[in-house]
């Protein structure tokens, strides 16, 4: 049997793997230093005391991390360890091509090759980077995959590479990979692309395979969890069959804290008891006063970050009208993710680029995306179609150079600046920046302090 099913699927791919030469090998990000120093720790010191990898980093940009020395040099937890914010799910991932990384190392050292195989130098962070772009291929890969059993594949096709490019999906894969959201947005994309597999079969092996991959994608990103509220859609057609749904549930909860365990470690061994640091817990509001904010907020929302979501997201209702079932699955997921995000204080995700925290929910939107595309198309050419994807897409990579050349707030959006950019000053830099980006991306890809903290 063919891997690729169709023409448009093995086209994906291939764009898929040839933009992985747009990675930008760096870990600079305050998150991305956390993620990151799972990695040397735990493989080269056996701990997680991260002093001295924070130090590392650190001393590279002193200045650059000012903030960073004072949140997690300067301070301590009750356990006599060093800050860590970031859950281990990344690294885990990570840690493979980190591994190959250092055995390369270290056989070119048998050959007299003069390299640093200490865990921190380029290399390692090169291999983590290219991982980073490429869990991040396979879960828009397997976007389109469930994506076309909704819409054509032509369809499917064009919602995800729009989305790929339309929205923050490309920065965090090429730009700043050293963040969580390339591995959210495939651990995610696993989570859901075994849905269809699930309910097709009444196999509880299933439903723990199911809990597994829920358990995977809250060990990357633990408000990810909130994606598997979706889960009361296919118990509640379990109804009938009570005890049934309990053992599958039962089943689903135990697998996903299995595989979660590895963090709650982490837990006790930084904070002395098995959940998040107390300054996390602190952050939230259970009544999530910014549930709207998050979405329609003119300086911060991700329908005004990224207009072609609020697009796709009307896909939603065309979903719901065909397939009920799906439609509830879906929705009902994404209104999990955007009650977490609003229940945080840093809901305005200020610093970032976009709303970075529904990365993850790219399968959702492409799917969305692939429905609404199919109704539009009986109104307008695919020609159309295509003009219109690439409008946003143009939009979405001006805001990209905006950010990236220093040009705009980074903080919220002002609209005025973000307008006259995108007219003045992005089109005439736009071939230069293109040059630069292949030929000494370093002058282009922002300083330590982008993002710092909040992830």
């Amino acid at each position: 049997m063919r891997f690729f099913r169709e023409r448009e699927e093995f086209v994906l791919a291939a764009l898929l793997l040839s933009s992985l030469a747009l990675v930008t090998p760096r870990i600079a990000e305050s998150d991305a230093v956390q993620y990151f120093s799972y990695l040397p720790s735990i493989v080269f010191d056996n701990d997680v005391n991260f002093e001295n990898e924070y130090r590392r980093f650190y001393d590279e940009d002193s200045k650059g991390r000012e903030r960073f020395k004072e949140t997690f040099l300067d301070r301590t937890t009750v356990t006599g360890l060093k800050l860590n914010f970031g859950p281990i799910g990344s690294a885990l991932l990570w840690s493979p091509f980190y591994i190959g990384a250092h055995g390369i190392l270290k056989v070119s050292e048998l050959f007299g090759v003069d390299v640093v195989a200490d865990g921190m130098s380029q290399p390692y962070r090169t291999a983590v980077a290219f991982a980073s772009a490429l869990y991040g291929a396979i879960g828009l890969f397997l976007s389109y995959r469930l994506a076309r059993r909704f819409a054509s594949s032509s369809t499917a096709f064009i919602a995800v590479v729009t989305l790929w490019w339309a929205s923050p999906v490309a920065y965090y894969m090429y730009i700043a990979p050293g963040m969580s959201h390339a591995p959210s947005l495939f651990t995610v994309s696993v989570f859901f692309s075994l849905w269809p597999w699930v309910i097709q079969s009444s196999s509880m092996g299933r439903w723990a395979v199911w809990g597994a991959s829920a358990g995977l994608m809250t060990l990357v990103r633990e408000q990810d969890l909130f994606f598997a509220a979706a889960v009361v859609v296919p118990l509640f057609l379990c109804r009938k069959e009570p005890l049934q749904a309990l053992k599958k549930i039962a089943l689903f909860v135990t697998t996903a804290l299995l595989v979660f365990c590895p963090q709650l470690v982490v837990y006790e061994t930084l904070y002395g008891r098995p959940l998040p640091a107390p300054s996390i817990q602190n952050k939230m509001s259970w009544f999530s006063w910014h549930f709207f904010d998050v979405l329609f907020s003119f300086e911060h929302g991700l329908f005004f970050w990224s207009p072609l979501l609020f697009v796709f997201a009307l896909g939603g209702f065309v979903l719901l009208k065909r397939d009920r079932r799906a439609g509830m699955f879906l929705l009902i997921a994404m209104v999990a993710q955007v009650y977490i995000s609003g229940a945080v204080d840093s809901w305005t995700q200020a610093g970032a680029f976009g709303s970075r925290r529904f990365v993850g929910a790219t399968i959702l939107f492409v799917i969305w995306g692939g429905s609404v595309l199919t109704f539009v198309e009986r109104y307008l050419r695919r020609g159309a179609v295509i003009v219109i994807a690439s409008g946003f897409i143009l939009w979405n990579v001006g805001l990209m150079m905006q950010f990236g050349l220093g040009l705009m707030n980074r903080d919220r959006l002002i609209w005025s600046e973000v307008v006259h950019n995108q007219i003045y000053e992005v089109p005439p830099r736009m071939f230069s920046v293109v040059g630069r980006y292949f030929l000494s991306r370093d002058d282009l890809a922002g300083s330590a302090r982008d993002e710092e903290g909040g992830r």
